[in-house]
């Protein structure tokens, strides 16, 4: 408490100190020209006029204002902007920005219907934290989340505005970032800002700036089209719920276009989406897709206590003693990861290439693999370039890579020249040299050619660590093939198909004994031949070496789209 001197009322002593709260001022009853009601005049609990005004603008900002729109939304089968949020990030740690933002269509429609109608613009945006129980204040993060019940989700003016404000503080705080973005690209309806062409809007370089800087996680249920789309199309990931229609361009554009009538849901739906890899993780609806983008946040948000270890020894048996036998590799990383740590990224596309994220003893990572049960594992262009973009990935954000080799090389042939190969896998080879992460190699069964290169980085001495499994062979190239074209001559003198065949068999087998890798390793072209039950605590230790002193300066690299 302090005091001041003033004249009080008559019945009291006249000049005599009174005691104030230390918040208050002598002036206390009046505010510029402004007339306040003085406490002592105001009714029992009644609160200020101007914080009762605040409460009412307050609640007009959340769904309990618009039930009509909600009731519609949840009919939908849909949940609402703030719903989301609040299923996201931890309670009571929301920061919100520029929440009594409306529409910039006071031209056209009344003050209080804007209000009332487009609350904060369509664009829910602040800072928060998620995954706080687990990373503490490691867990920080900015969310942003367009509500489809206001205006369709389009990008308004001072939405625009929002996202440039939001979008700056991520690139000053560094704070991964989640971007809720259903909606329906700009907004024409707009009428308080003169606009002609309204391409100098920043927001789509300031996001595009932050790639490689915060990982950051789309999120898309419903339908998702131009800038809306460019937003999502920018980020890391990409996680889609089965309803999700996403395209650069809506109904309204390709009809403009004079490309025909097309339904919204029809533009770019979840099956398209997926197999052409432009969502990385497909789920069922947007419960499920808060949860995966939890889950998927925490891998960049660094360590956690070791989850449980699968049982090791069953990886002796996992690869089939025949060579030319399938079998689906998730099995091997999931055995390798803590128990349930593994998300496995664009499933269906090229699948001959698994990505995945994962834990080892706590420590988040990547998985690289070749799957034997598409194209035999071969590498086609859109594996390069999957494999390519998640060492982008898995470098940009500090993640080590394990690579699991089983590949006979890279595909060849007509068909797949026509597809721009030689700069399709070059990229490949070109990000594994560039990558400044620890890369750790295992070769499981076959390690042939410039795909088992690529695979490795470019070569076998370039991993920090490079084993095989007792299974593996490795070749210049696919060792039947190799056969073929060194001993042309001497096979096609042999004038009986059976028994040149049968010649070709025979010096392949002398060639697959002579490929086994503990003959490679003795000459040092690997590091190691290991029991296969070894191999996740020898990647373990290796982790923890490369870890143990503080490596060179890493400068910022982009995340490609692609």
């Amino acid at each position: 408490m302090r005091t001041v001197s003033k004249t009080v009322n008559p019945g009291s002593n006249p000049g005599s100190p009174v005691a104030l709260p230390a918040c208050a001022s002598p002036r206390a009853g009046r505010s510029g020209n402004i007339r306040r009601v003085p406490e002592e005049e105001r009714k029992g609990g009644e609160e200020r006029g101007d914080l009762v005004e605040l409460r009412r603008r307050e609640a007009l900002t959340r769904d309990g204002a618009r039930p009509d729109a909600v009731a519609r939304r949840h009919q939908a089968g849909g949940r609402t902007a703030r719903e989301n949020i609040e299923d996201l990030v931890d309670t009571g740690s929301l920061v919100e920005y520029g929440r009594f933002a409306i529409a910039a269509q006071r031209g056209r429609r009344e003050l209080e219907d804007l209000i009332e109608r487009t609350p904060a613009d369509g664009l829910i945006g602040g800072t928060a934290r998620i995954n706080g129980e687990l990373f503490g204040e490691r867990g920080a993060c900015a969310v942003l989340s367009y509500d489809y019940t206001v205006l369709a989700g389009t990008q308004g003016a001072l939405g625009h505005r929002k996202k440039d404000r939001l979008f700056e503080l991520i690139e000053r705080m560094r704070l991964p970032t989640v971007l809720f973005a259903e909606g329906g690209g700009g907004r024409p309806g707009d009428t308080d800002y003169p606009v002609v062409s309204a391409l100098d809007t920043r927001a789509f370089a300031l996001w595009a700036r932050l790639s490689g800087l915060v990982p950051r996680i789309a999120v898309l249920a419903g339908r998702c089209f131009a800038g809306n789309a460019v937003l999502a199309g920018c980020s890391d990931l990409i996680v889609a719920t089965e309803n999700v229609s996403l395209g650069m361009g809506g109904p309204a554009m390709i009809e403009g276009g004079g490309l025909g009538n097309v339904d919204p849901d029809e533009v770019g739906p979840l099956e398209m989406q997926t197999r052409n890899g432009v969502v990385d993780l497909a789920v069922a609806d947007e419960e499920a897709a808060v949860a995966a983008t939890k889950r998927l946040l925490a891998y960049f948000q660094g360590p956690t206590p070791p989850g449980a270890e699968p049982d090791q020894a069953c990886l002796r048996e996992i690869v089939p003693e025949r060579e030319r036998r399938a079998y689906p590799v998730g099995p091997v990383i999931e055995t390798l990861a803590d128990t349930g740590s593994v998300t496995f990224l664009r499933e269906r596309f090229a699948p001959e290439m698994v990505t995945a994220l994962g834990r080892i003893e706590g420590r988040p990572l990547g998985f690289l693999a070749n799957d034997s049960m598409h194209m035999a594992g071969a590498i086609t262009s859109d594996a390069s370039d999957k494999a390519a973009r998640f060492l982008q990935l898995c470098d940009a954000f500090g993640l080590p890579v394990v690579s699991l080799v089983d590949t006979p090389g890279f595909m060849v042939g007509r068909e797949a020249e026509a597809t721009g190969l030689v700069r399709h896998a070059s990229r490949l080879l070109v990000g594994g040299a560039a990558l400044r992460v620890p890369l750790v190699a295992v070769i499981l069964r076959r390690g042939y050619g410039l795909g088992a290169q690529a695979m490795a980085g470019g070569s076998l001495h370039e991993p920090l660590l490079t084993v095989a499994w007792p299974s593996a062979h490795l070749g210049p190239m696919g060792l039947e093939g190799a056969v073929r074209l060194a001993l042309r001559r001497e096979l096609e003198a042999i004038e009986d198909e059976g028994e040149r065949e049968q010649r070709v068999r025979d010096l392949t087998a002398a060639a697959e004994d002579n490929a086994k890798a503990i003959n490679a390793a003795t000459l040092f072209e690997l590091d190691d031949v290991i029991d296969p039950a070894q191999t996740r605590s020898l990647i373990a230790s290796t982790l923890t070496a490369a870890s143990s002193h503080a490596g060179p300066e890493r400068g910022r690299r982009f995340v490609d789209a692609w």
